[in-house]
């Protein structure tokens, strides 16, 4: 299967990792170009790229102040990606659950092998 543009839709468009950057640094808050690249060490030509994709997908809009344009995210996209995400976080979370549940069983014998040798050696209170 062919992939999709990077400007389909708010998966792909924040798949790439610089996108990512410019969604973290904008969830500050307004931010014109000139901040970005100042932030995040890119040139000018690689953020505004970025910054096209981003709201073309809908993830960043855009005013005019002057002669600066402010960017800011516009996060009802990612309501998508939040969504798709939190059933693995569900899952995640699960397993984790059940390592927890191992590592006590694992505490628990290992403190009753403790008690008992104390308790044979005479070591105990």
């Amino acid at each position: 299967m062919a992939r999709a543009a990077t400007t389909t839709d708010a998966f792909n468009a924040v798949a790439e990792p610089r996108r990512r950057e410019i969604l973290d640094a904008l969830a500050g808050g307004e931010l014109a170009v000139g901040d970005l690249t100042e932030l995040l060490g890119l040139a000018q030509p690689q953020v505004s790229k970025h910054l096209r994709v981003l709201r073309e997908v809908g993830l960043v809009d855009v005013r005019d102040d002057g002669r600066r344009r402010l960017y800011q995210v516009n996060a009802a996209p990612l309501r998508a990606v939040h969504a798709w995400v939190g059933r693995y976080e569900r899952l995640w979370n699960e397993r984790f659950g059940l390592i927890d549940d191992v590592l006590d069983e694992l505490t628990d014998a290992e403190s009753e092998t403790e008690a008992e040798t104390e308790a044979e050696t005479g070591r105990g209170d």
